[in-house]
């Protein structure tokens, strides 16, 4: 569960820089667009989507419940990294949720779990 937190806060520090490398960069854009008199039409607001996951390690196994709250489906995959370096590390195999649906995704180290986390792979189709 640390080694989440970390990538967590890893990811949150590199958005931050990204953000502020982009922003000068929209301003004067966004300056130079308006000066012309052609501003292009704000883009729509993406739709909301996506499961939200809770992860939770007990010894050597990994629980994650995954509940979509959302019209579209989403598709889960849970990856656990064991803490043994001879202990196999996991990916689960993909799990679609349905608008509404929970799913539990579960895993196991021989040993001691390192760190887990899921994945999500955006909408999927049903199949017919």
């Amino acid at each position: 569960m640390h080694g989440t937190r970390h990538r967590t806060r890893s990811l949150l520090a590199a958005s931050a820089v990204v953000a502020g490398l982009l922003v000068p960069g929209a301003l004067y854009a966004a300056g130079h667009v308006g000066a012309a008199g052609a501003a292009a039409p704000p883009a729509p607001d993406p739709e909301p989507s996506g499961a939200e996951c809770r992860t939770s390690v007990q010894g050597s196994r990994v629980v994650a419940y995954c509940h979509n709250p959302y019209p579209s489906t989403d598709r889960v995959q849970l990856h656990t990294e064991c803490a043994r370096w001879w202990d196999v590390d996991a990916d689960a195999r993909p799990v679609d949720v349905g608008p509404g649906r929970t799913v539990r995704l579960d895993d196991r180290c021989w040993k001691e779990v390192g760190s887990a986390w899921v994945t999500h792979g955006g909408e999927t189709r049903a199949a017919s």
